[in-house]
C-alpha cells in the first residue's frame, strides 16, 4: 500500500518545488545574461559581437533544456503540494500558462541554435544582415511578448492561488500582482523584463525553502 503513490514522503516536501524553483532561476538568469551580451539588440554592432561569441550563445542555448525540467519539476511539486485545496480553474490557467511558457522559450532558442549552427565562423564568410535581424527581432518576440505574457498569466493563477491557500507568506503573492502586470503590459517596451520572472521565482521558492527548515526546526 505504501507503494501505490510515488508521490509521497519526500517527493512531496516542499524542499523538492523550493530545488526545483531556485534551479530553474538561476540557470533561465545565467541563460539570459549570457543571450543579453552576446546577442545585443542594437543592430549596427550586434552582427560583430554575435559573431565574436558564437560559444558564448551555445552555451547559453545548452542550458535552456535543464531550465525547462527543473520548471516542470517545479510546477508538478507545487501541484502536488496544494493537493485537494487546488481549484480546476486555476490549476489549468496554471498548468497551461506554464507550459506555454516553456514552449515560447524553447522557440526562441531554437531560432538562436538555429542561426549559431548555421553561420560558420570564418574569415571568409559572414552573416547575412537580413537573416541575422529577421532571427534577432523573432527571438525577441517570442521571448518579450509571447513568453512573457504567459509567464505574467502564471505568476497571476500562483499568486492567486498562494495568497488563498497559504502555501507560502502572503507578501510574496501580493508582490506577483503587480510584477505579472507591468511585464503583461509593459515587457515588449522594456528588454530587461525577462529577468523579473524568474527572479519572482526565485523569491517564491526561496521562501518555500525556508518556511520549510523553520517547520523542520520547531519539530
Amino acid at each position: 500500500m505504501a507503494d501505490t503513490n510515488l508521490t509521497r514522503g519526500v517527493l512531496r516536501t516542499p524542499k523538492a518545488a523550493a530545488i526545483a524553483g531556485i534551479l530553474f532561476s538561476i540557470l533561465l538568469i545565467t541563460a539570459f545574461v549570457l543571450l543579453r551580451f552576446s546577442f545585443p539588440a542594437d543592430a549596427s554592432p550586434a552582427i560583430v559581437v554575435f559573431q565574436l561569441r558564437v560559444e558564448t550563445i551555445a552555451l547559453a542555448i545548452g542550458l535552456i533544456p535543464f531550465t525547462g525540467v527543473a520548471f516542470l519539476w517545479f510546477i508538478g511539486v507545487v501541484r502536488d503540494r496544494l493537493g485537494a485545496r487546488e481549484d480546476r480553474l486555476f490549476a489549468t490557467v496554471f498548468l497551461g500558462s506554464g507550459l506555454l511558457f516553456l514552449a515560447m522559450l524553447f522557440c526562441a532558442a531554437a531560432v538562436v541554435s538555429s542561426t549559431v549552427l548555421a553561420f560558420s565562423p570564418t574569415a571568409e564568410e559572414r552573416l547575412d544582415a537580413r537573416t541575422f535581424a529577421f532571427a534577432r527581432n523573432l527571438t525577441f518576440t517570442l521571448m518579450n511578448v509571447y513568453a512573457m505574457k504567459m509567464a505574467a498569466v502564471f505568476m497571476i493563477t500562483t499568486s492567486t492561488v498562494a495568497a488563498y491557500t497559504r502555501f507560502v507568506p502572503r507578501y510574496v503573492a501580493y508582490l506577483g500582482y503587480p510584477l505579472a502586470l507591468f511585464i503583461l503590459f509593459g515587457s515588449q517596451y522594456w528588454e530587461w523584463s525577462f529577468f523579473i520572472f524568474p527572479t519572482w521565482v526565485l523569491l517564491l521558492s526561496g521562501q518555500i525553502l525556508i518556511d520549510n527548515y523553520r517547520h523542520v526546526f520547531k519539530l
